[in-house]
């Protein structure tokens, strides 16, 4: 298993092979970099270089004659565990795996506020915004049921509202951690869609998925990988009390 880097930089974030935090012969992990949008499409899918993270995905076929596909997706400013199928029937059960909600995820965030509790339960539906907005999401109770858990692992000391959490959807619906969070009044740090930041020049989204848990092969232990903390969620972790690997 390697260890991925965490330079934010275009050239080196797209080495995916340097990336590579897991590699069997079904599925591979990937330390997927903030701030490049994870497939290609019409809207919105692409960074300012141009590029998606698929494009790059030939890199990593390891002489299979095709490249691997996406079992599942992180939003564009979120960084973390990625899951690939590494040819067609890996990739349909991987496929069944996230769509009954047998991978386990567990997200690391950085919010703006100060929960009452130490841990606890969101159980807040979730709807489409509207019909411009695409992937956007609000709390709907005519919505599809979401469901997250949470825990508290760090709170910043002194006049410094910040909370470092751990997030684990339940569920798997669109952007329902930055949702949720936002809808308990702790919007996740650098949201510039359901948070306070504001749309241009506003700071990375402080929201990782930490580790993933695949239960992929019957006779098998699930496979558990973590992804190393990214540069730019450092700073605000260690005031929260997180100490640097």
């Amino acid at each position: 298993m390697t260890k991925a880097a965490n330079s934010p930089g275009t050239d080196e974030r797209l080495d995916l092979v340097a990336r590579l935090l897991h590699r069997d012969g079904l599925m591979l992990i990937i330390d997927k970099p903030a701030g490049i949008p994870v497939h290609r499409g019409p809207r919105n899918s692409r960074d300012k270089s141009g590029v998606a993270l698929e494009d790059f995905f030939d890199s990593l076929r390891f002489g299979l004659p095709r490249p691997p596909v996406l079992a599942h997706r992180l939003d564009r400013d979120t960084s973390g565990c990625l899951v690939l199928g590494r040819h067609r029937k890996a990739t349909a059960s991987l496929g069944l795996l996230f769509k009954h909600n047998r991978v386990s995820k567990t997200y690391w965030a950085v919010v703006e506020g100060a929960p009452e509790a130490d841990e606890g339960v969101i159980d807040i539906p979730l709807g489409r915004l509207n019909s411009e907005r695409g992937w956007w999401q609000k709390p709907d109770p005519n919505g599809l049921p979401s469901k997250t858990n949470w825990k508290v692992l760090g709170r910043a000391r002194g006049e410094t509202r910040l909370t470092w959490l751990a997030l684990e959807p339940v569920t798997g619906r669109t952007h329902q951690l930055r949702v949720h969070c936002a809808a308990m009044g702790w919007p996740i740090l650098g949201d510039a869609i359901y948070g306070t930041a504001p749309r241009e020049g506003s700071a990375m989204l402080q929201l990782h998925a930490r580790e993933i848990s695949v239960p992929l092969s019957k006779n098998k232990p699930a496979v558990t990988v973590t992804a190393p903390v990214p540069s730019h969620m450092r700073e605000q972790l260690t005031l929260c009390g997180w100490t640097q690997e």
